[in-house]
């Protein structure tokens, strides 16, 4: 990908004066994304899906607009933000009126408003900031817990369905070329000693106790934009994984990247701990917004999220170390093992606090 591609790719989105500088931003894994910025208007994201994880990105577009379109609607009405800031990045359209991009090598690029006087961190700052989290996916749920799931298109088949990332590891493992190490024994063994956890959420929703809801999909806390003047939760970014499926997924998800001090890509893998105050103060003020739409199901399979979500982003990981590093980034060869670590020891911090933080979810029913 050269300057003179990004240059171009950005200049299809109708900037109104020339452009001052582009600059890679942000720390995602999947997508390259970077910020424009001009003398005379406002800096816009422009983005390059990752068509090898994203193989139908038109779709992907379409979700999206079908969600600003209606979240638009129902901001206006609804009260329930008390005078806070809250905004859904909007989509930038071409001169032709489209809503993406594709350059003549094929790739394919879009362009999101910019949310200003924001800012995100990889890990959490303090409890206030935990609270916000909780509350920006919170809002976040409650904003599109109306909107029917069959509006949207399921462009991620298979996504944060466990078991299916377990069979396709098995089919890996199967044909791999494993080496010895202790780390990569101590996966081995972690994925082995779990046989049933994969499969929870996914019983729970074939027996009915589980329903489909439109989810963000990603709910890291880099994802959950803080307004910088008031430290509030403002907005959620990276909607490319907006989809039908269980808000379990969401929830456990932004606990998981949480909870862990630490942060995803330490290095210092044996030290990594889930935090239970942090987990209290999420939950706190998700509940702030969710408690309307949450079931006694729901509740039940909050503790069972949290542990899963760890586990399968570790098995993702590690996954793709066997396969050879082909679906994440990877900035050397043993970064997606290194990872795996992290995952599976935080999943091992939530299990030996399991009593613990189900007792903070009953607290705060």
């Amino acid at each position: 990908m050269t300057d003179n591609l990004i240059t171009v790719a950005a200049n299809q989105f109708k900037p109104k004066g020339t452009i001052k500088d582009i600059q890679q931003y942000g720390s995602g894994n999947i997508n390259s994304t970077f910020l424009v910025t001009f003398n005379s208007q406002k800096p816009f994201i422009l983005q390059r899906l990752n068509t090898t994880v994203f193989t139908q990105p038109k779709l992907v577009m379409d979700n999206i607009c079908i969600l600003s379109d209606y979240v638009r609607q129902r901001l206006n009405p609804d009260n329930i933000l008390q005078n806070r800031r809250w905004l859904f990045p909007q989509v930038l359209l071409t001169k032709e009126q489209k809503n993406h991009w594709q350059a003549a090598d094929g790739s394919f690029w879009r362009a999101m408003s910019f949310v200003d006087n924001s800012q995100s961190f990889d890990t959490i700052q303090d409890l206030q900031h935990a609270q916000e989290i909780g509350y920006g996916l919170g809002m976040f749920h409650h904003i599109v817990s109306s909107l029917p799931v069959e509006q949207l298109a399921d462009t991620l088949e298979g996504f944060h369905i466990t078991p299916g990332y377990l069979e396709h590891y098995n089919s890996v493992l199967a044909t791999a070329k494993v080496k010895q190490s202790p780390e990569i024994n101590y996966c081995l063994k972690f994925i082995r000693d779990r046989p049933t956890l994969p499969h929870i959420l996914e019983q729970a929703k074939a027996a009915a106790k589980l329903k489909l809801r439109i989810i963000h999909g990603d709910p890291k806390i880099n994802n959950i934009m803080l307004d910088c003047s008031t430290k509030q939760s403002v907005a959620m970014i990276d909607l490319d994984t907006v989809k039908p499926g269980l808000i379990h997924y969401d929830i456990g998800d932004c606990l998981r990247s949480g909870c862990n001090r630490l942060g995803e890509e330490t290095d210092n893998w044996e030290k990594v701990l889930f935090d239970p105050d942090l987990a209290e103060a999420i939950l706190r003020g998700y509940l702030k917004v969710a408690q309307n739409f949450l079931t006694a199901h729901d509740y039940e399979y909050i503790y069972d999220s949290i542990r899963l979500l760890a586990f399968e982003l570790g098995l993702r990981f590690f996954t793709d170390y066997l396969e050879g590093n082909v679906y994440f980034n990877v900035r050397h060869a043993e970064h997606n093992l290194a990872r795996a670590l992290v995952q599976f020891k935080l999943t091992e911090s939530i299990e030996t606090q399991a009593t613990a933080i189900r007792n903070i979810i009953e607290h705060l029913r």
